[in-house]
């Protein structure tokens, strides 16, 4: 089984830090990663300087952090799916809670955000998770799986797809570190609905060199999408090699 490893580094890096990033991923002997299948979302300013590094033949793969739905149009700052993949994206990160909480985006832009992904051979990175009250209200596994029937509504042939579980209480620079007891009956419950169409199911939430192990040991996690513990090159490569060696 291919585990995914990977990290978005939000709003982050200049081309400069964001070319020396890449320049010390791609001097890494990669086979050292076999079964691993890492992943990184730069800026979408980043994303073009960041896929030339790497270069088509590197084991990691480059997304982007967000895209609209349409292919092109009257929509000022936004960049569509296409312009994404000429940049050189595989990979398209969909509705993570700060795009949700922030940025307006509903189920509904989510689902549209996936079937353009889809229509354009991109992966889409599903970002689902719930509030810290719908956690200790014991809610979270009806939450989750309502948005992510929500997100794949329509789309017929989801085995693109990888679902990332960020649990809102666990994310950010004031997140709080998921116990496997904690996420262990969402991705149960996911597993059972779609383990046998997505291509993989993540979890994400303050993870670190200390818990990772714990966590993908957890029965359904495919994989793991990296937040702060990842931002440096050392601490991305670190958990990479910590995950191939467990």
């Amino acid at each position: 089984m291919t585990i995914w490893v990977g990290t978005g580094w939000k709003m982050n890096k200049t081309l400069a830090q964001a070319r020396d990033y890449a320049e010390t991923l791609a001097a890494v002997e990669q086979e050292r990663w076999a079964g691993i299948q890492p992943f990184i979302l730069p800026p979408s300013t980043a994303l073009a300087v960041v896929s030339a590094v790497l270069g088509p033949r590197s084991r990691v793969l480059v997304g982007a952090q967000n895209a609209h739905w349409a292919d092109a149009g009257a929509w000022t700052g936004e960049v569509s799916v296409p312009q994404v993949a000429d940049a050189g994206a595989t990979i398209v990160e969909i509705g993570h809670s700060e795009r949700r909480t922030f940025f307006a985006e509903t189920d509904a832009t989510v689902n549209l955000k996936v079937k353009a992904t889809v229509r354009h051979g991109l992966t889409p990175l599903v970002c689902v998770g719930e509030p810290a009250s719908v956690f200790a209200a014991r809610g979270s596994v009806t939450y989750v799986l309502d948005e992510v029937r929500a997100a794949l509504q329509g789309v017929n042939d989801v085995s693109s797809v990888v679902l990332a579980y960020e649990p809102i209480w666990a994310i950010g620079s004031g997140g709080r570190e998921a116990e496997p007891a904690d996420i262990a009956d969402v991705f149960a419950a996911v597993q059972a609905e779609w383990g046998g169409s997505v291509q993989a199911v993540l979890f994400g939430g303050s993870v670190n060199l200390g818990n990772a192990v714990p966590i993908l040991a957890v029965e359904g996690v495919d994989g793991l999408f990296v937040g702060r513990a990842a931002w440096d090159v050392d601490g991305f490569i670190e958990l990479l090699d910590l995950v191939a060696a467990r």
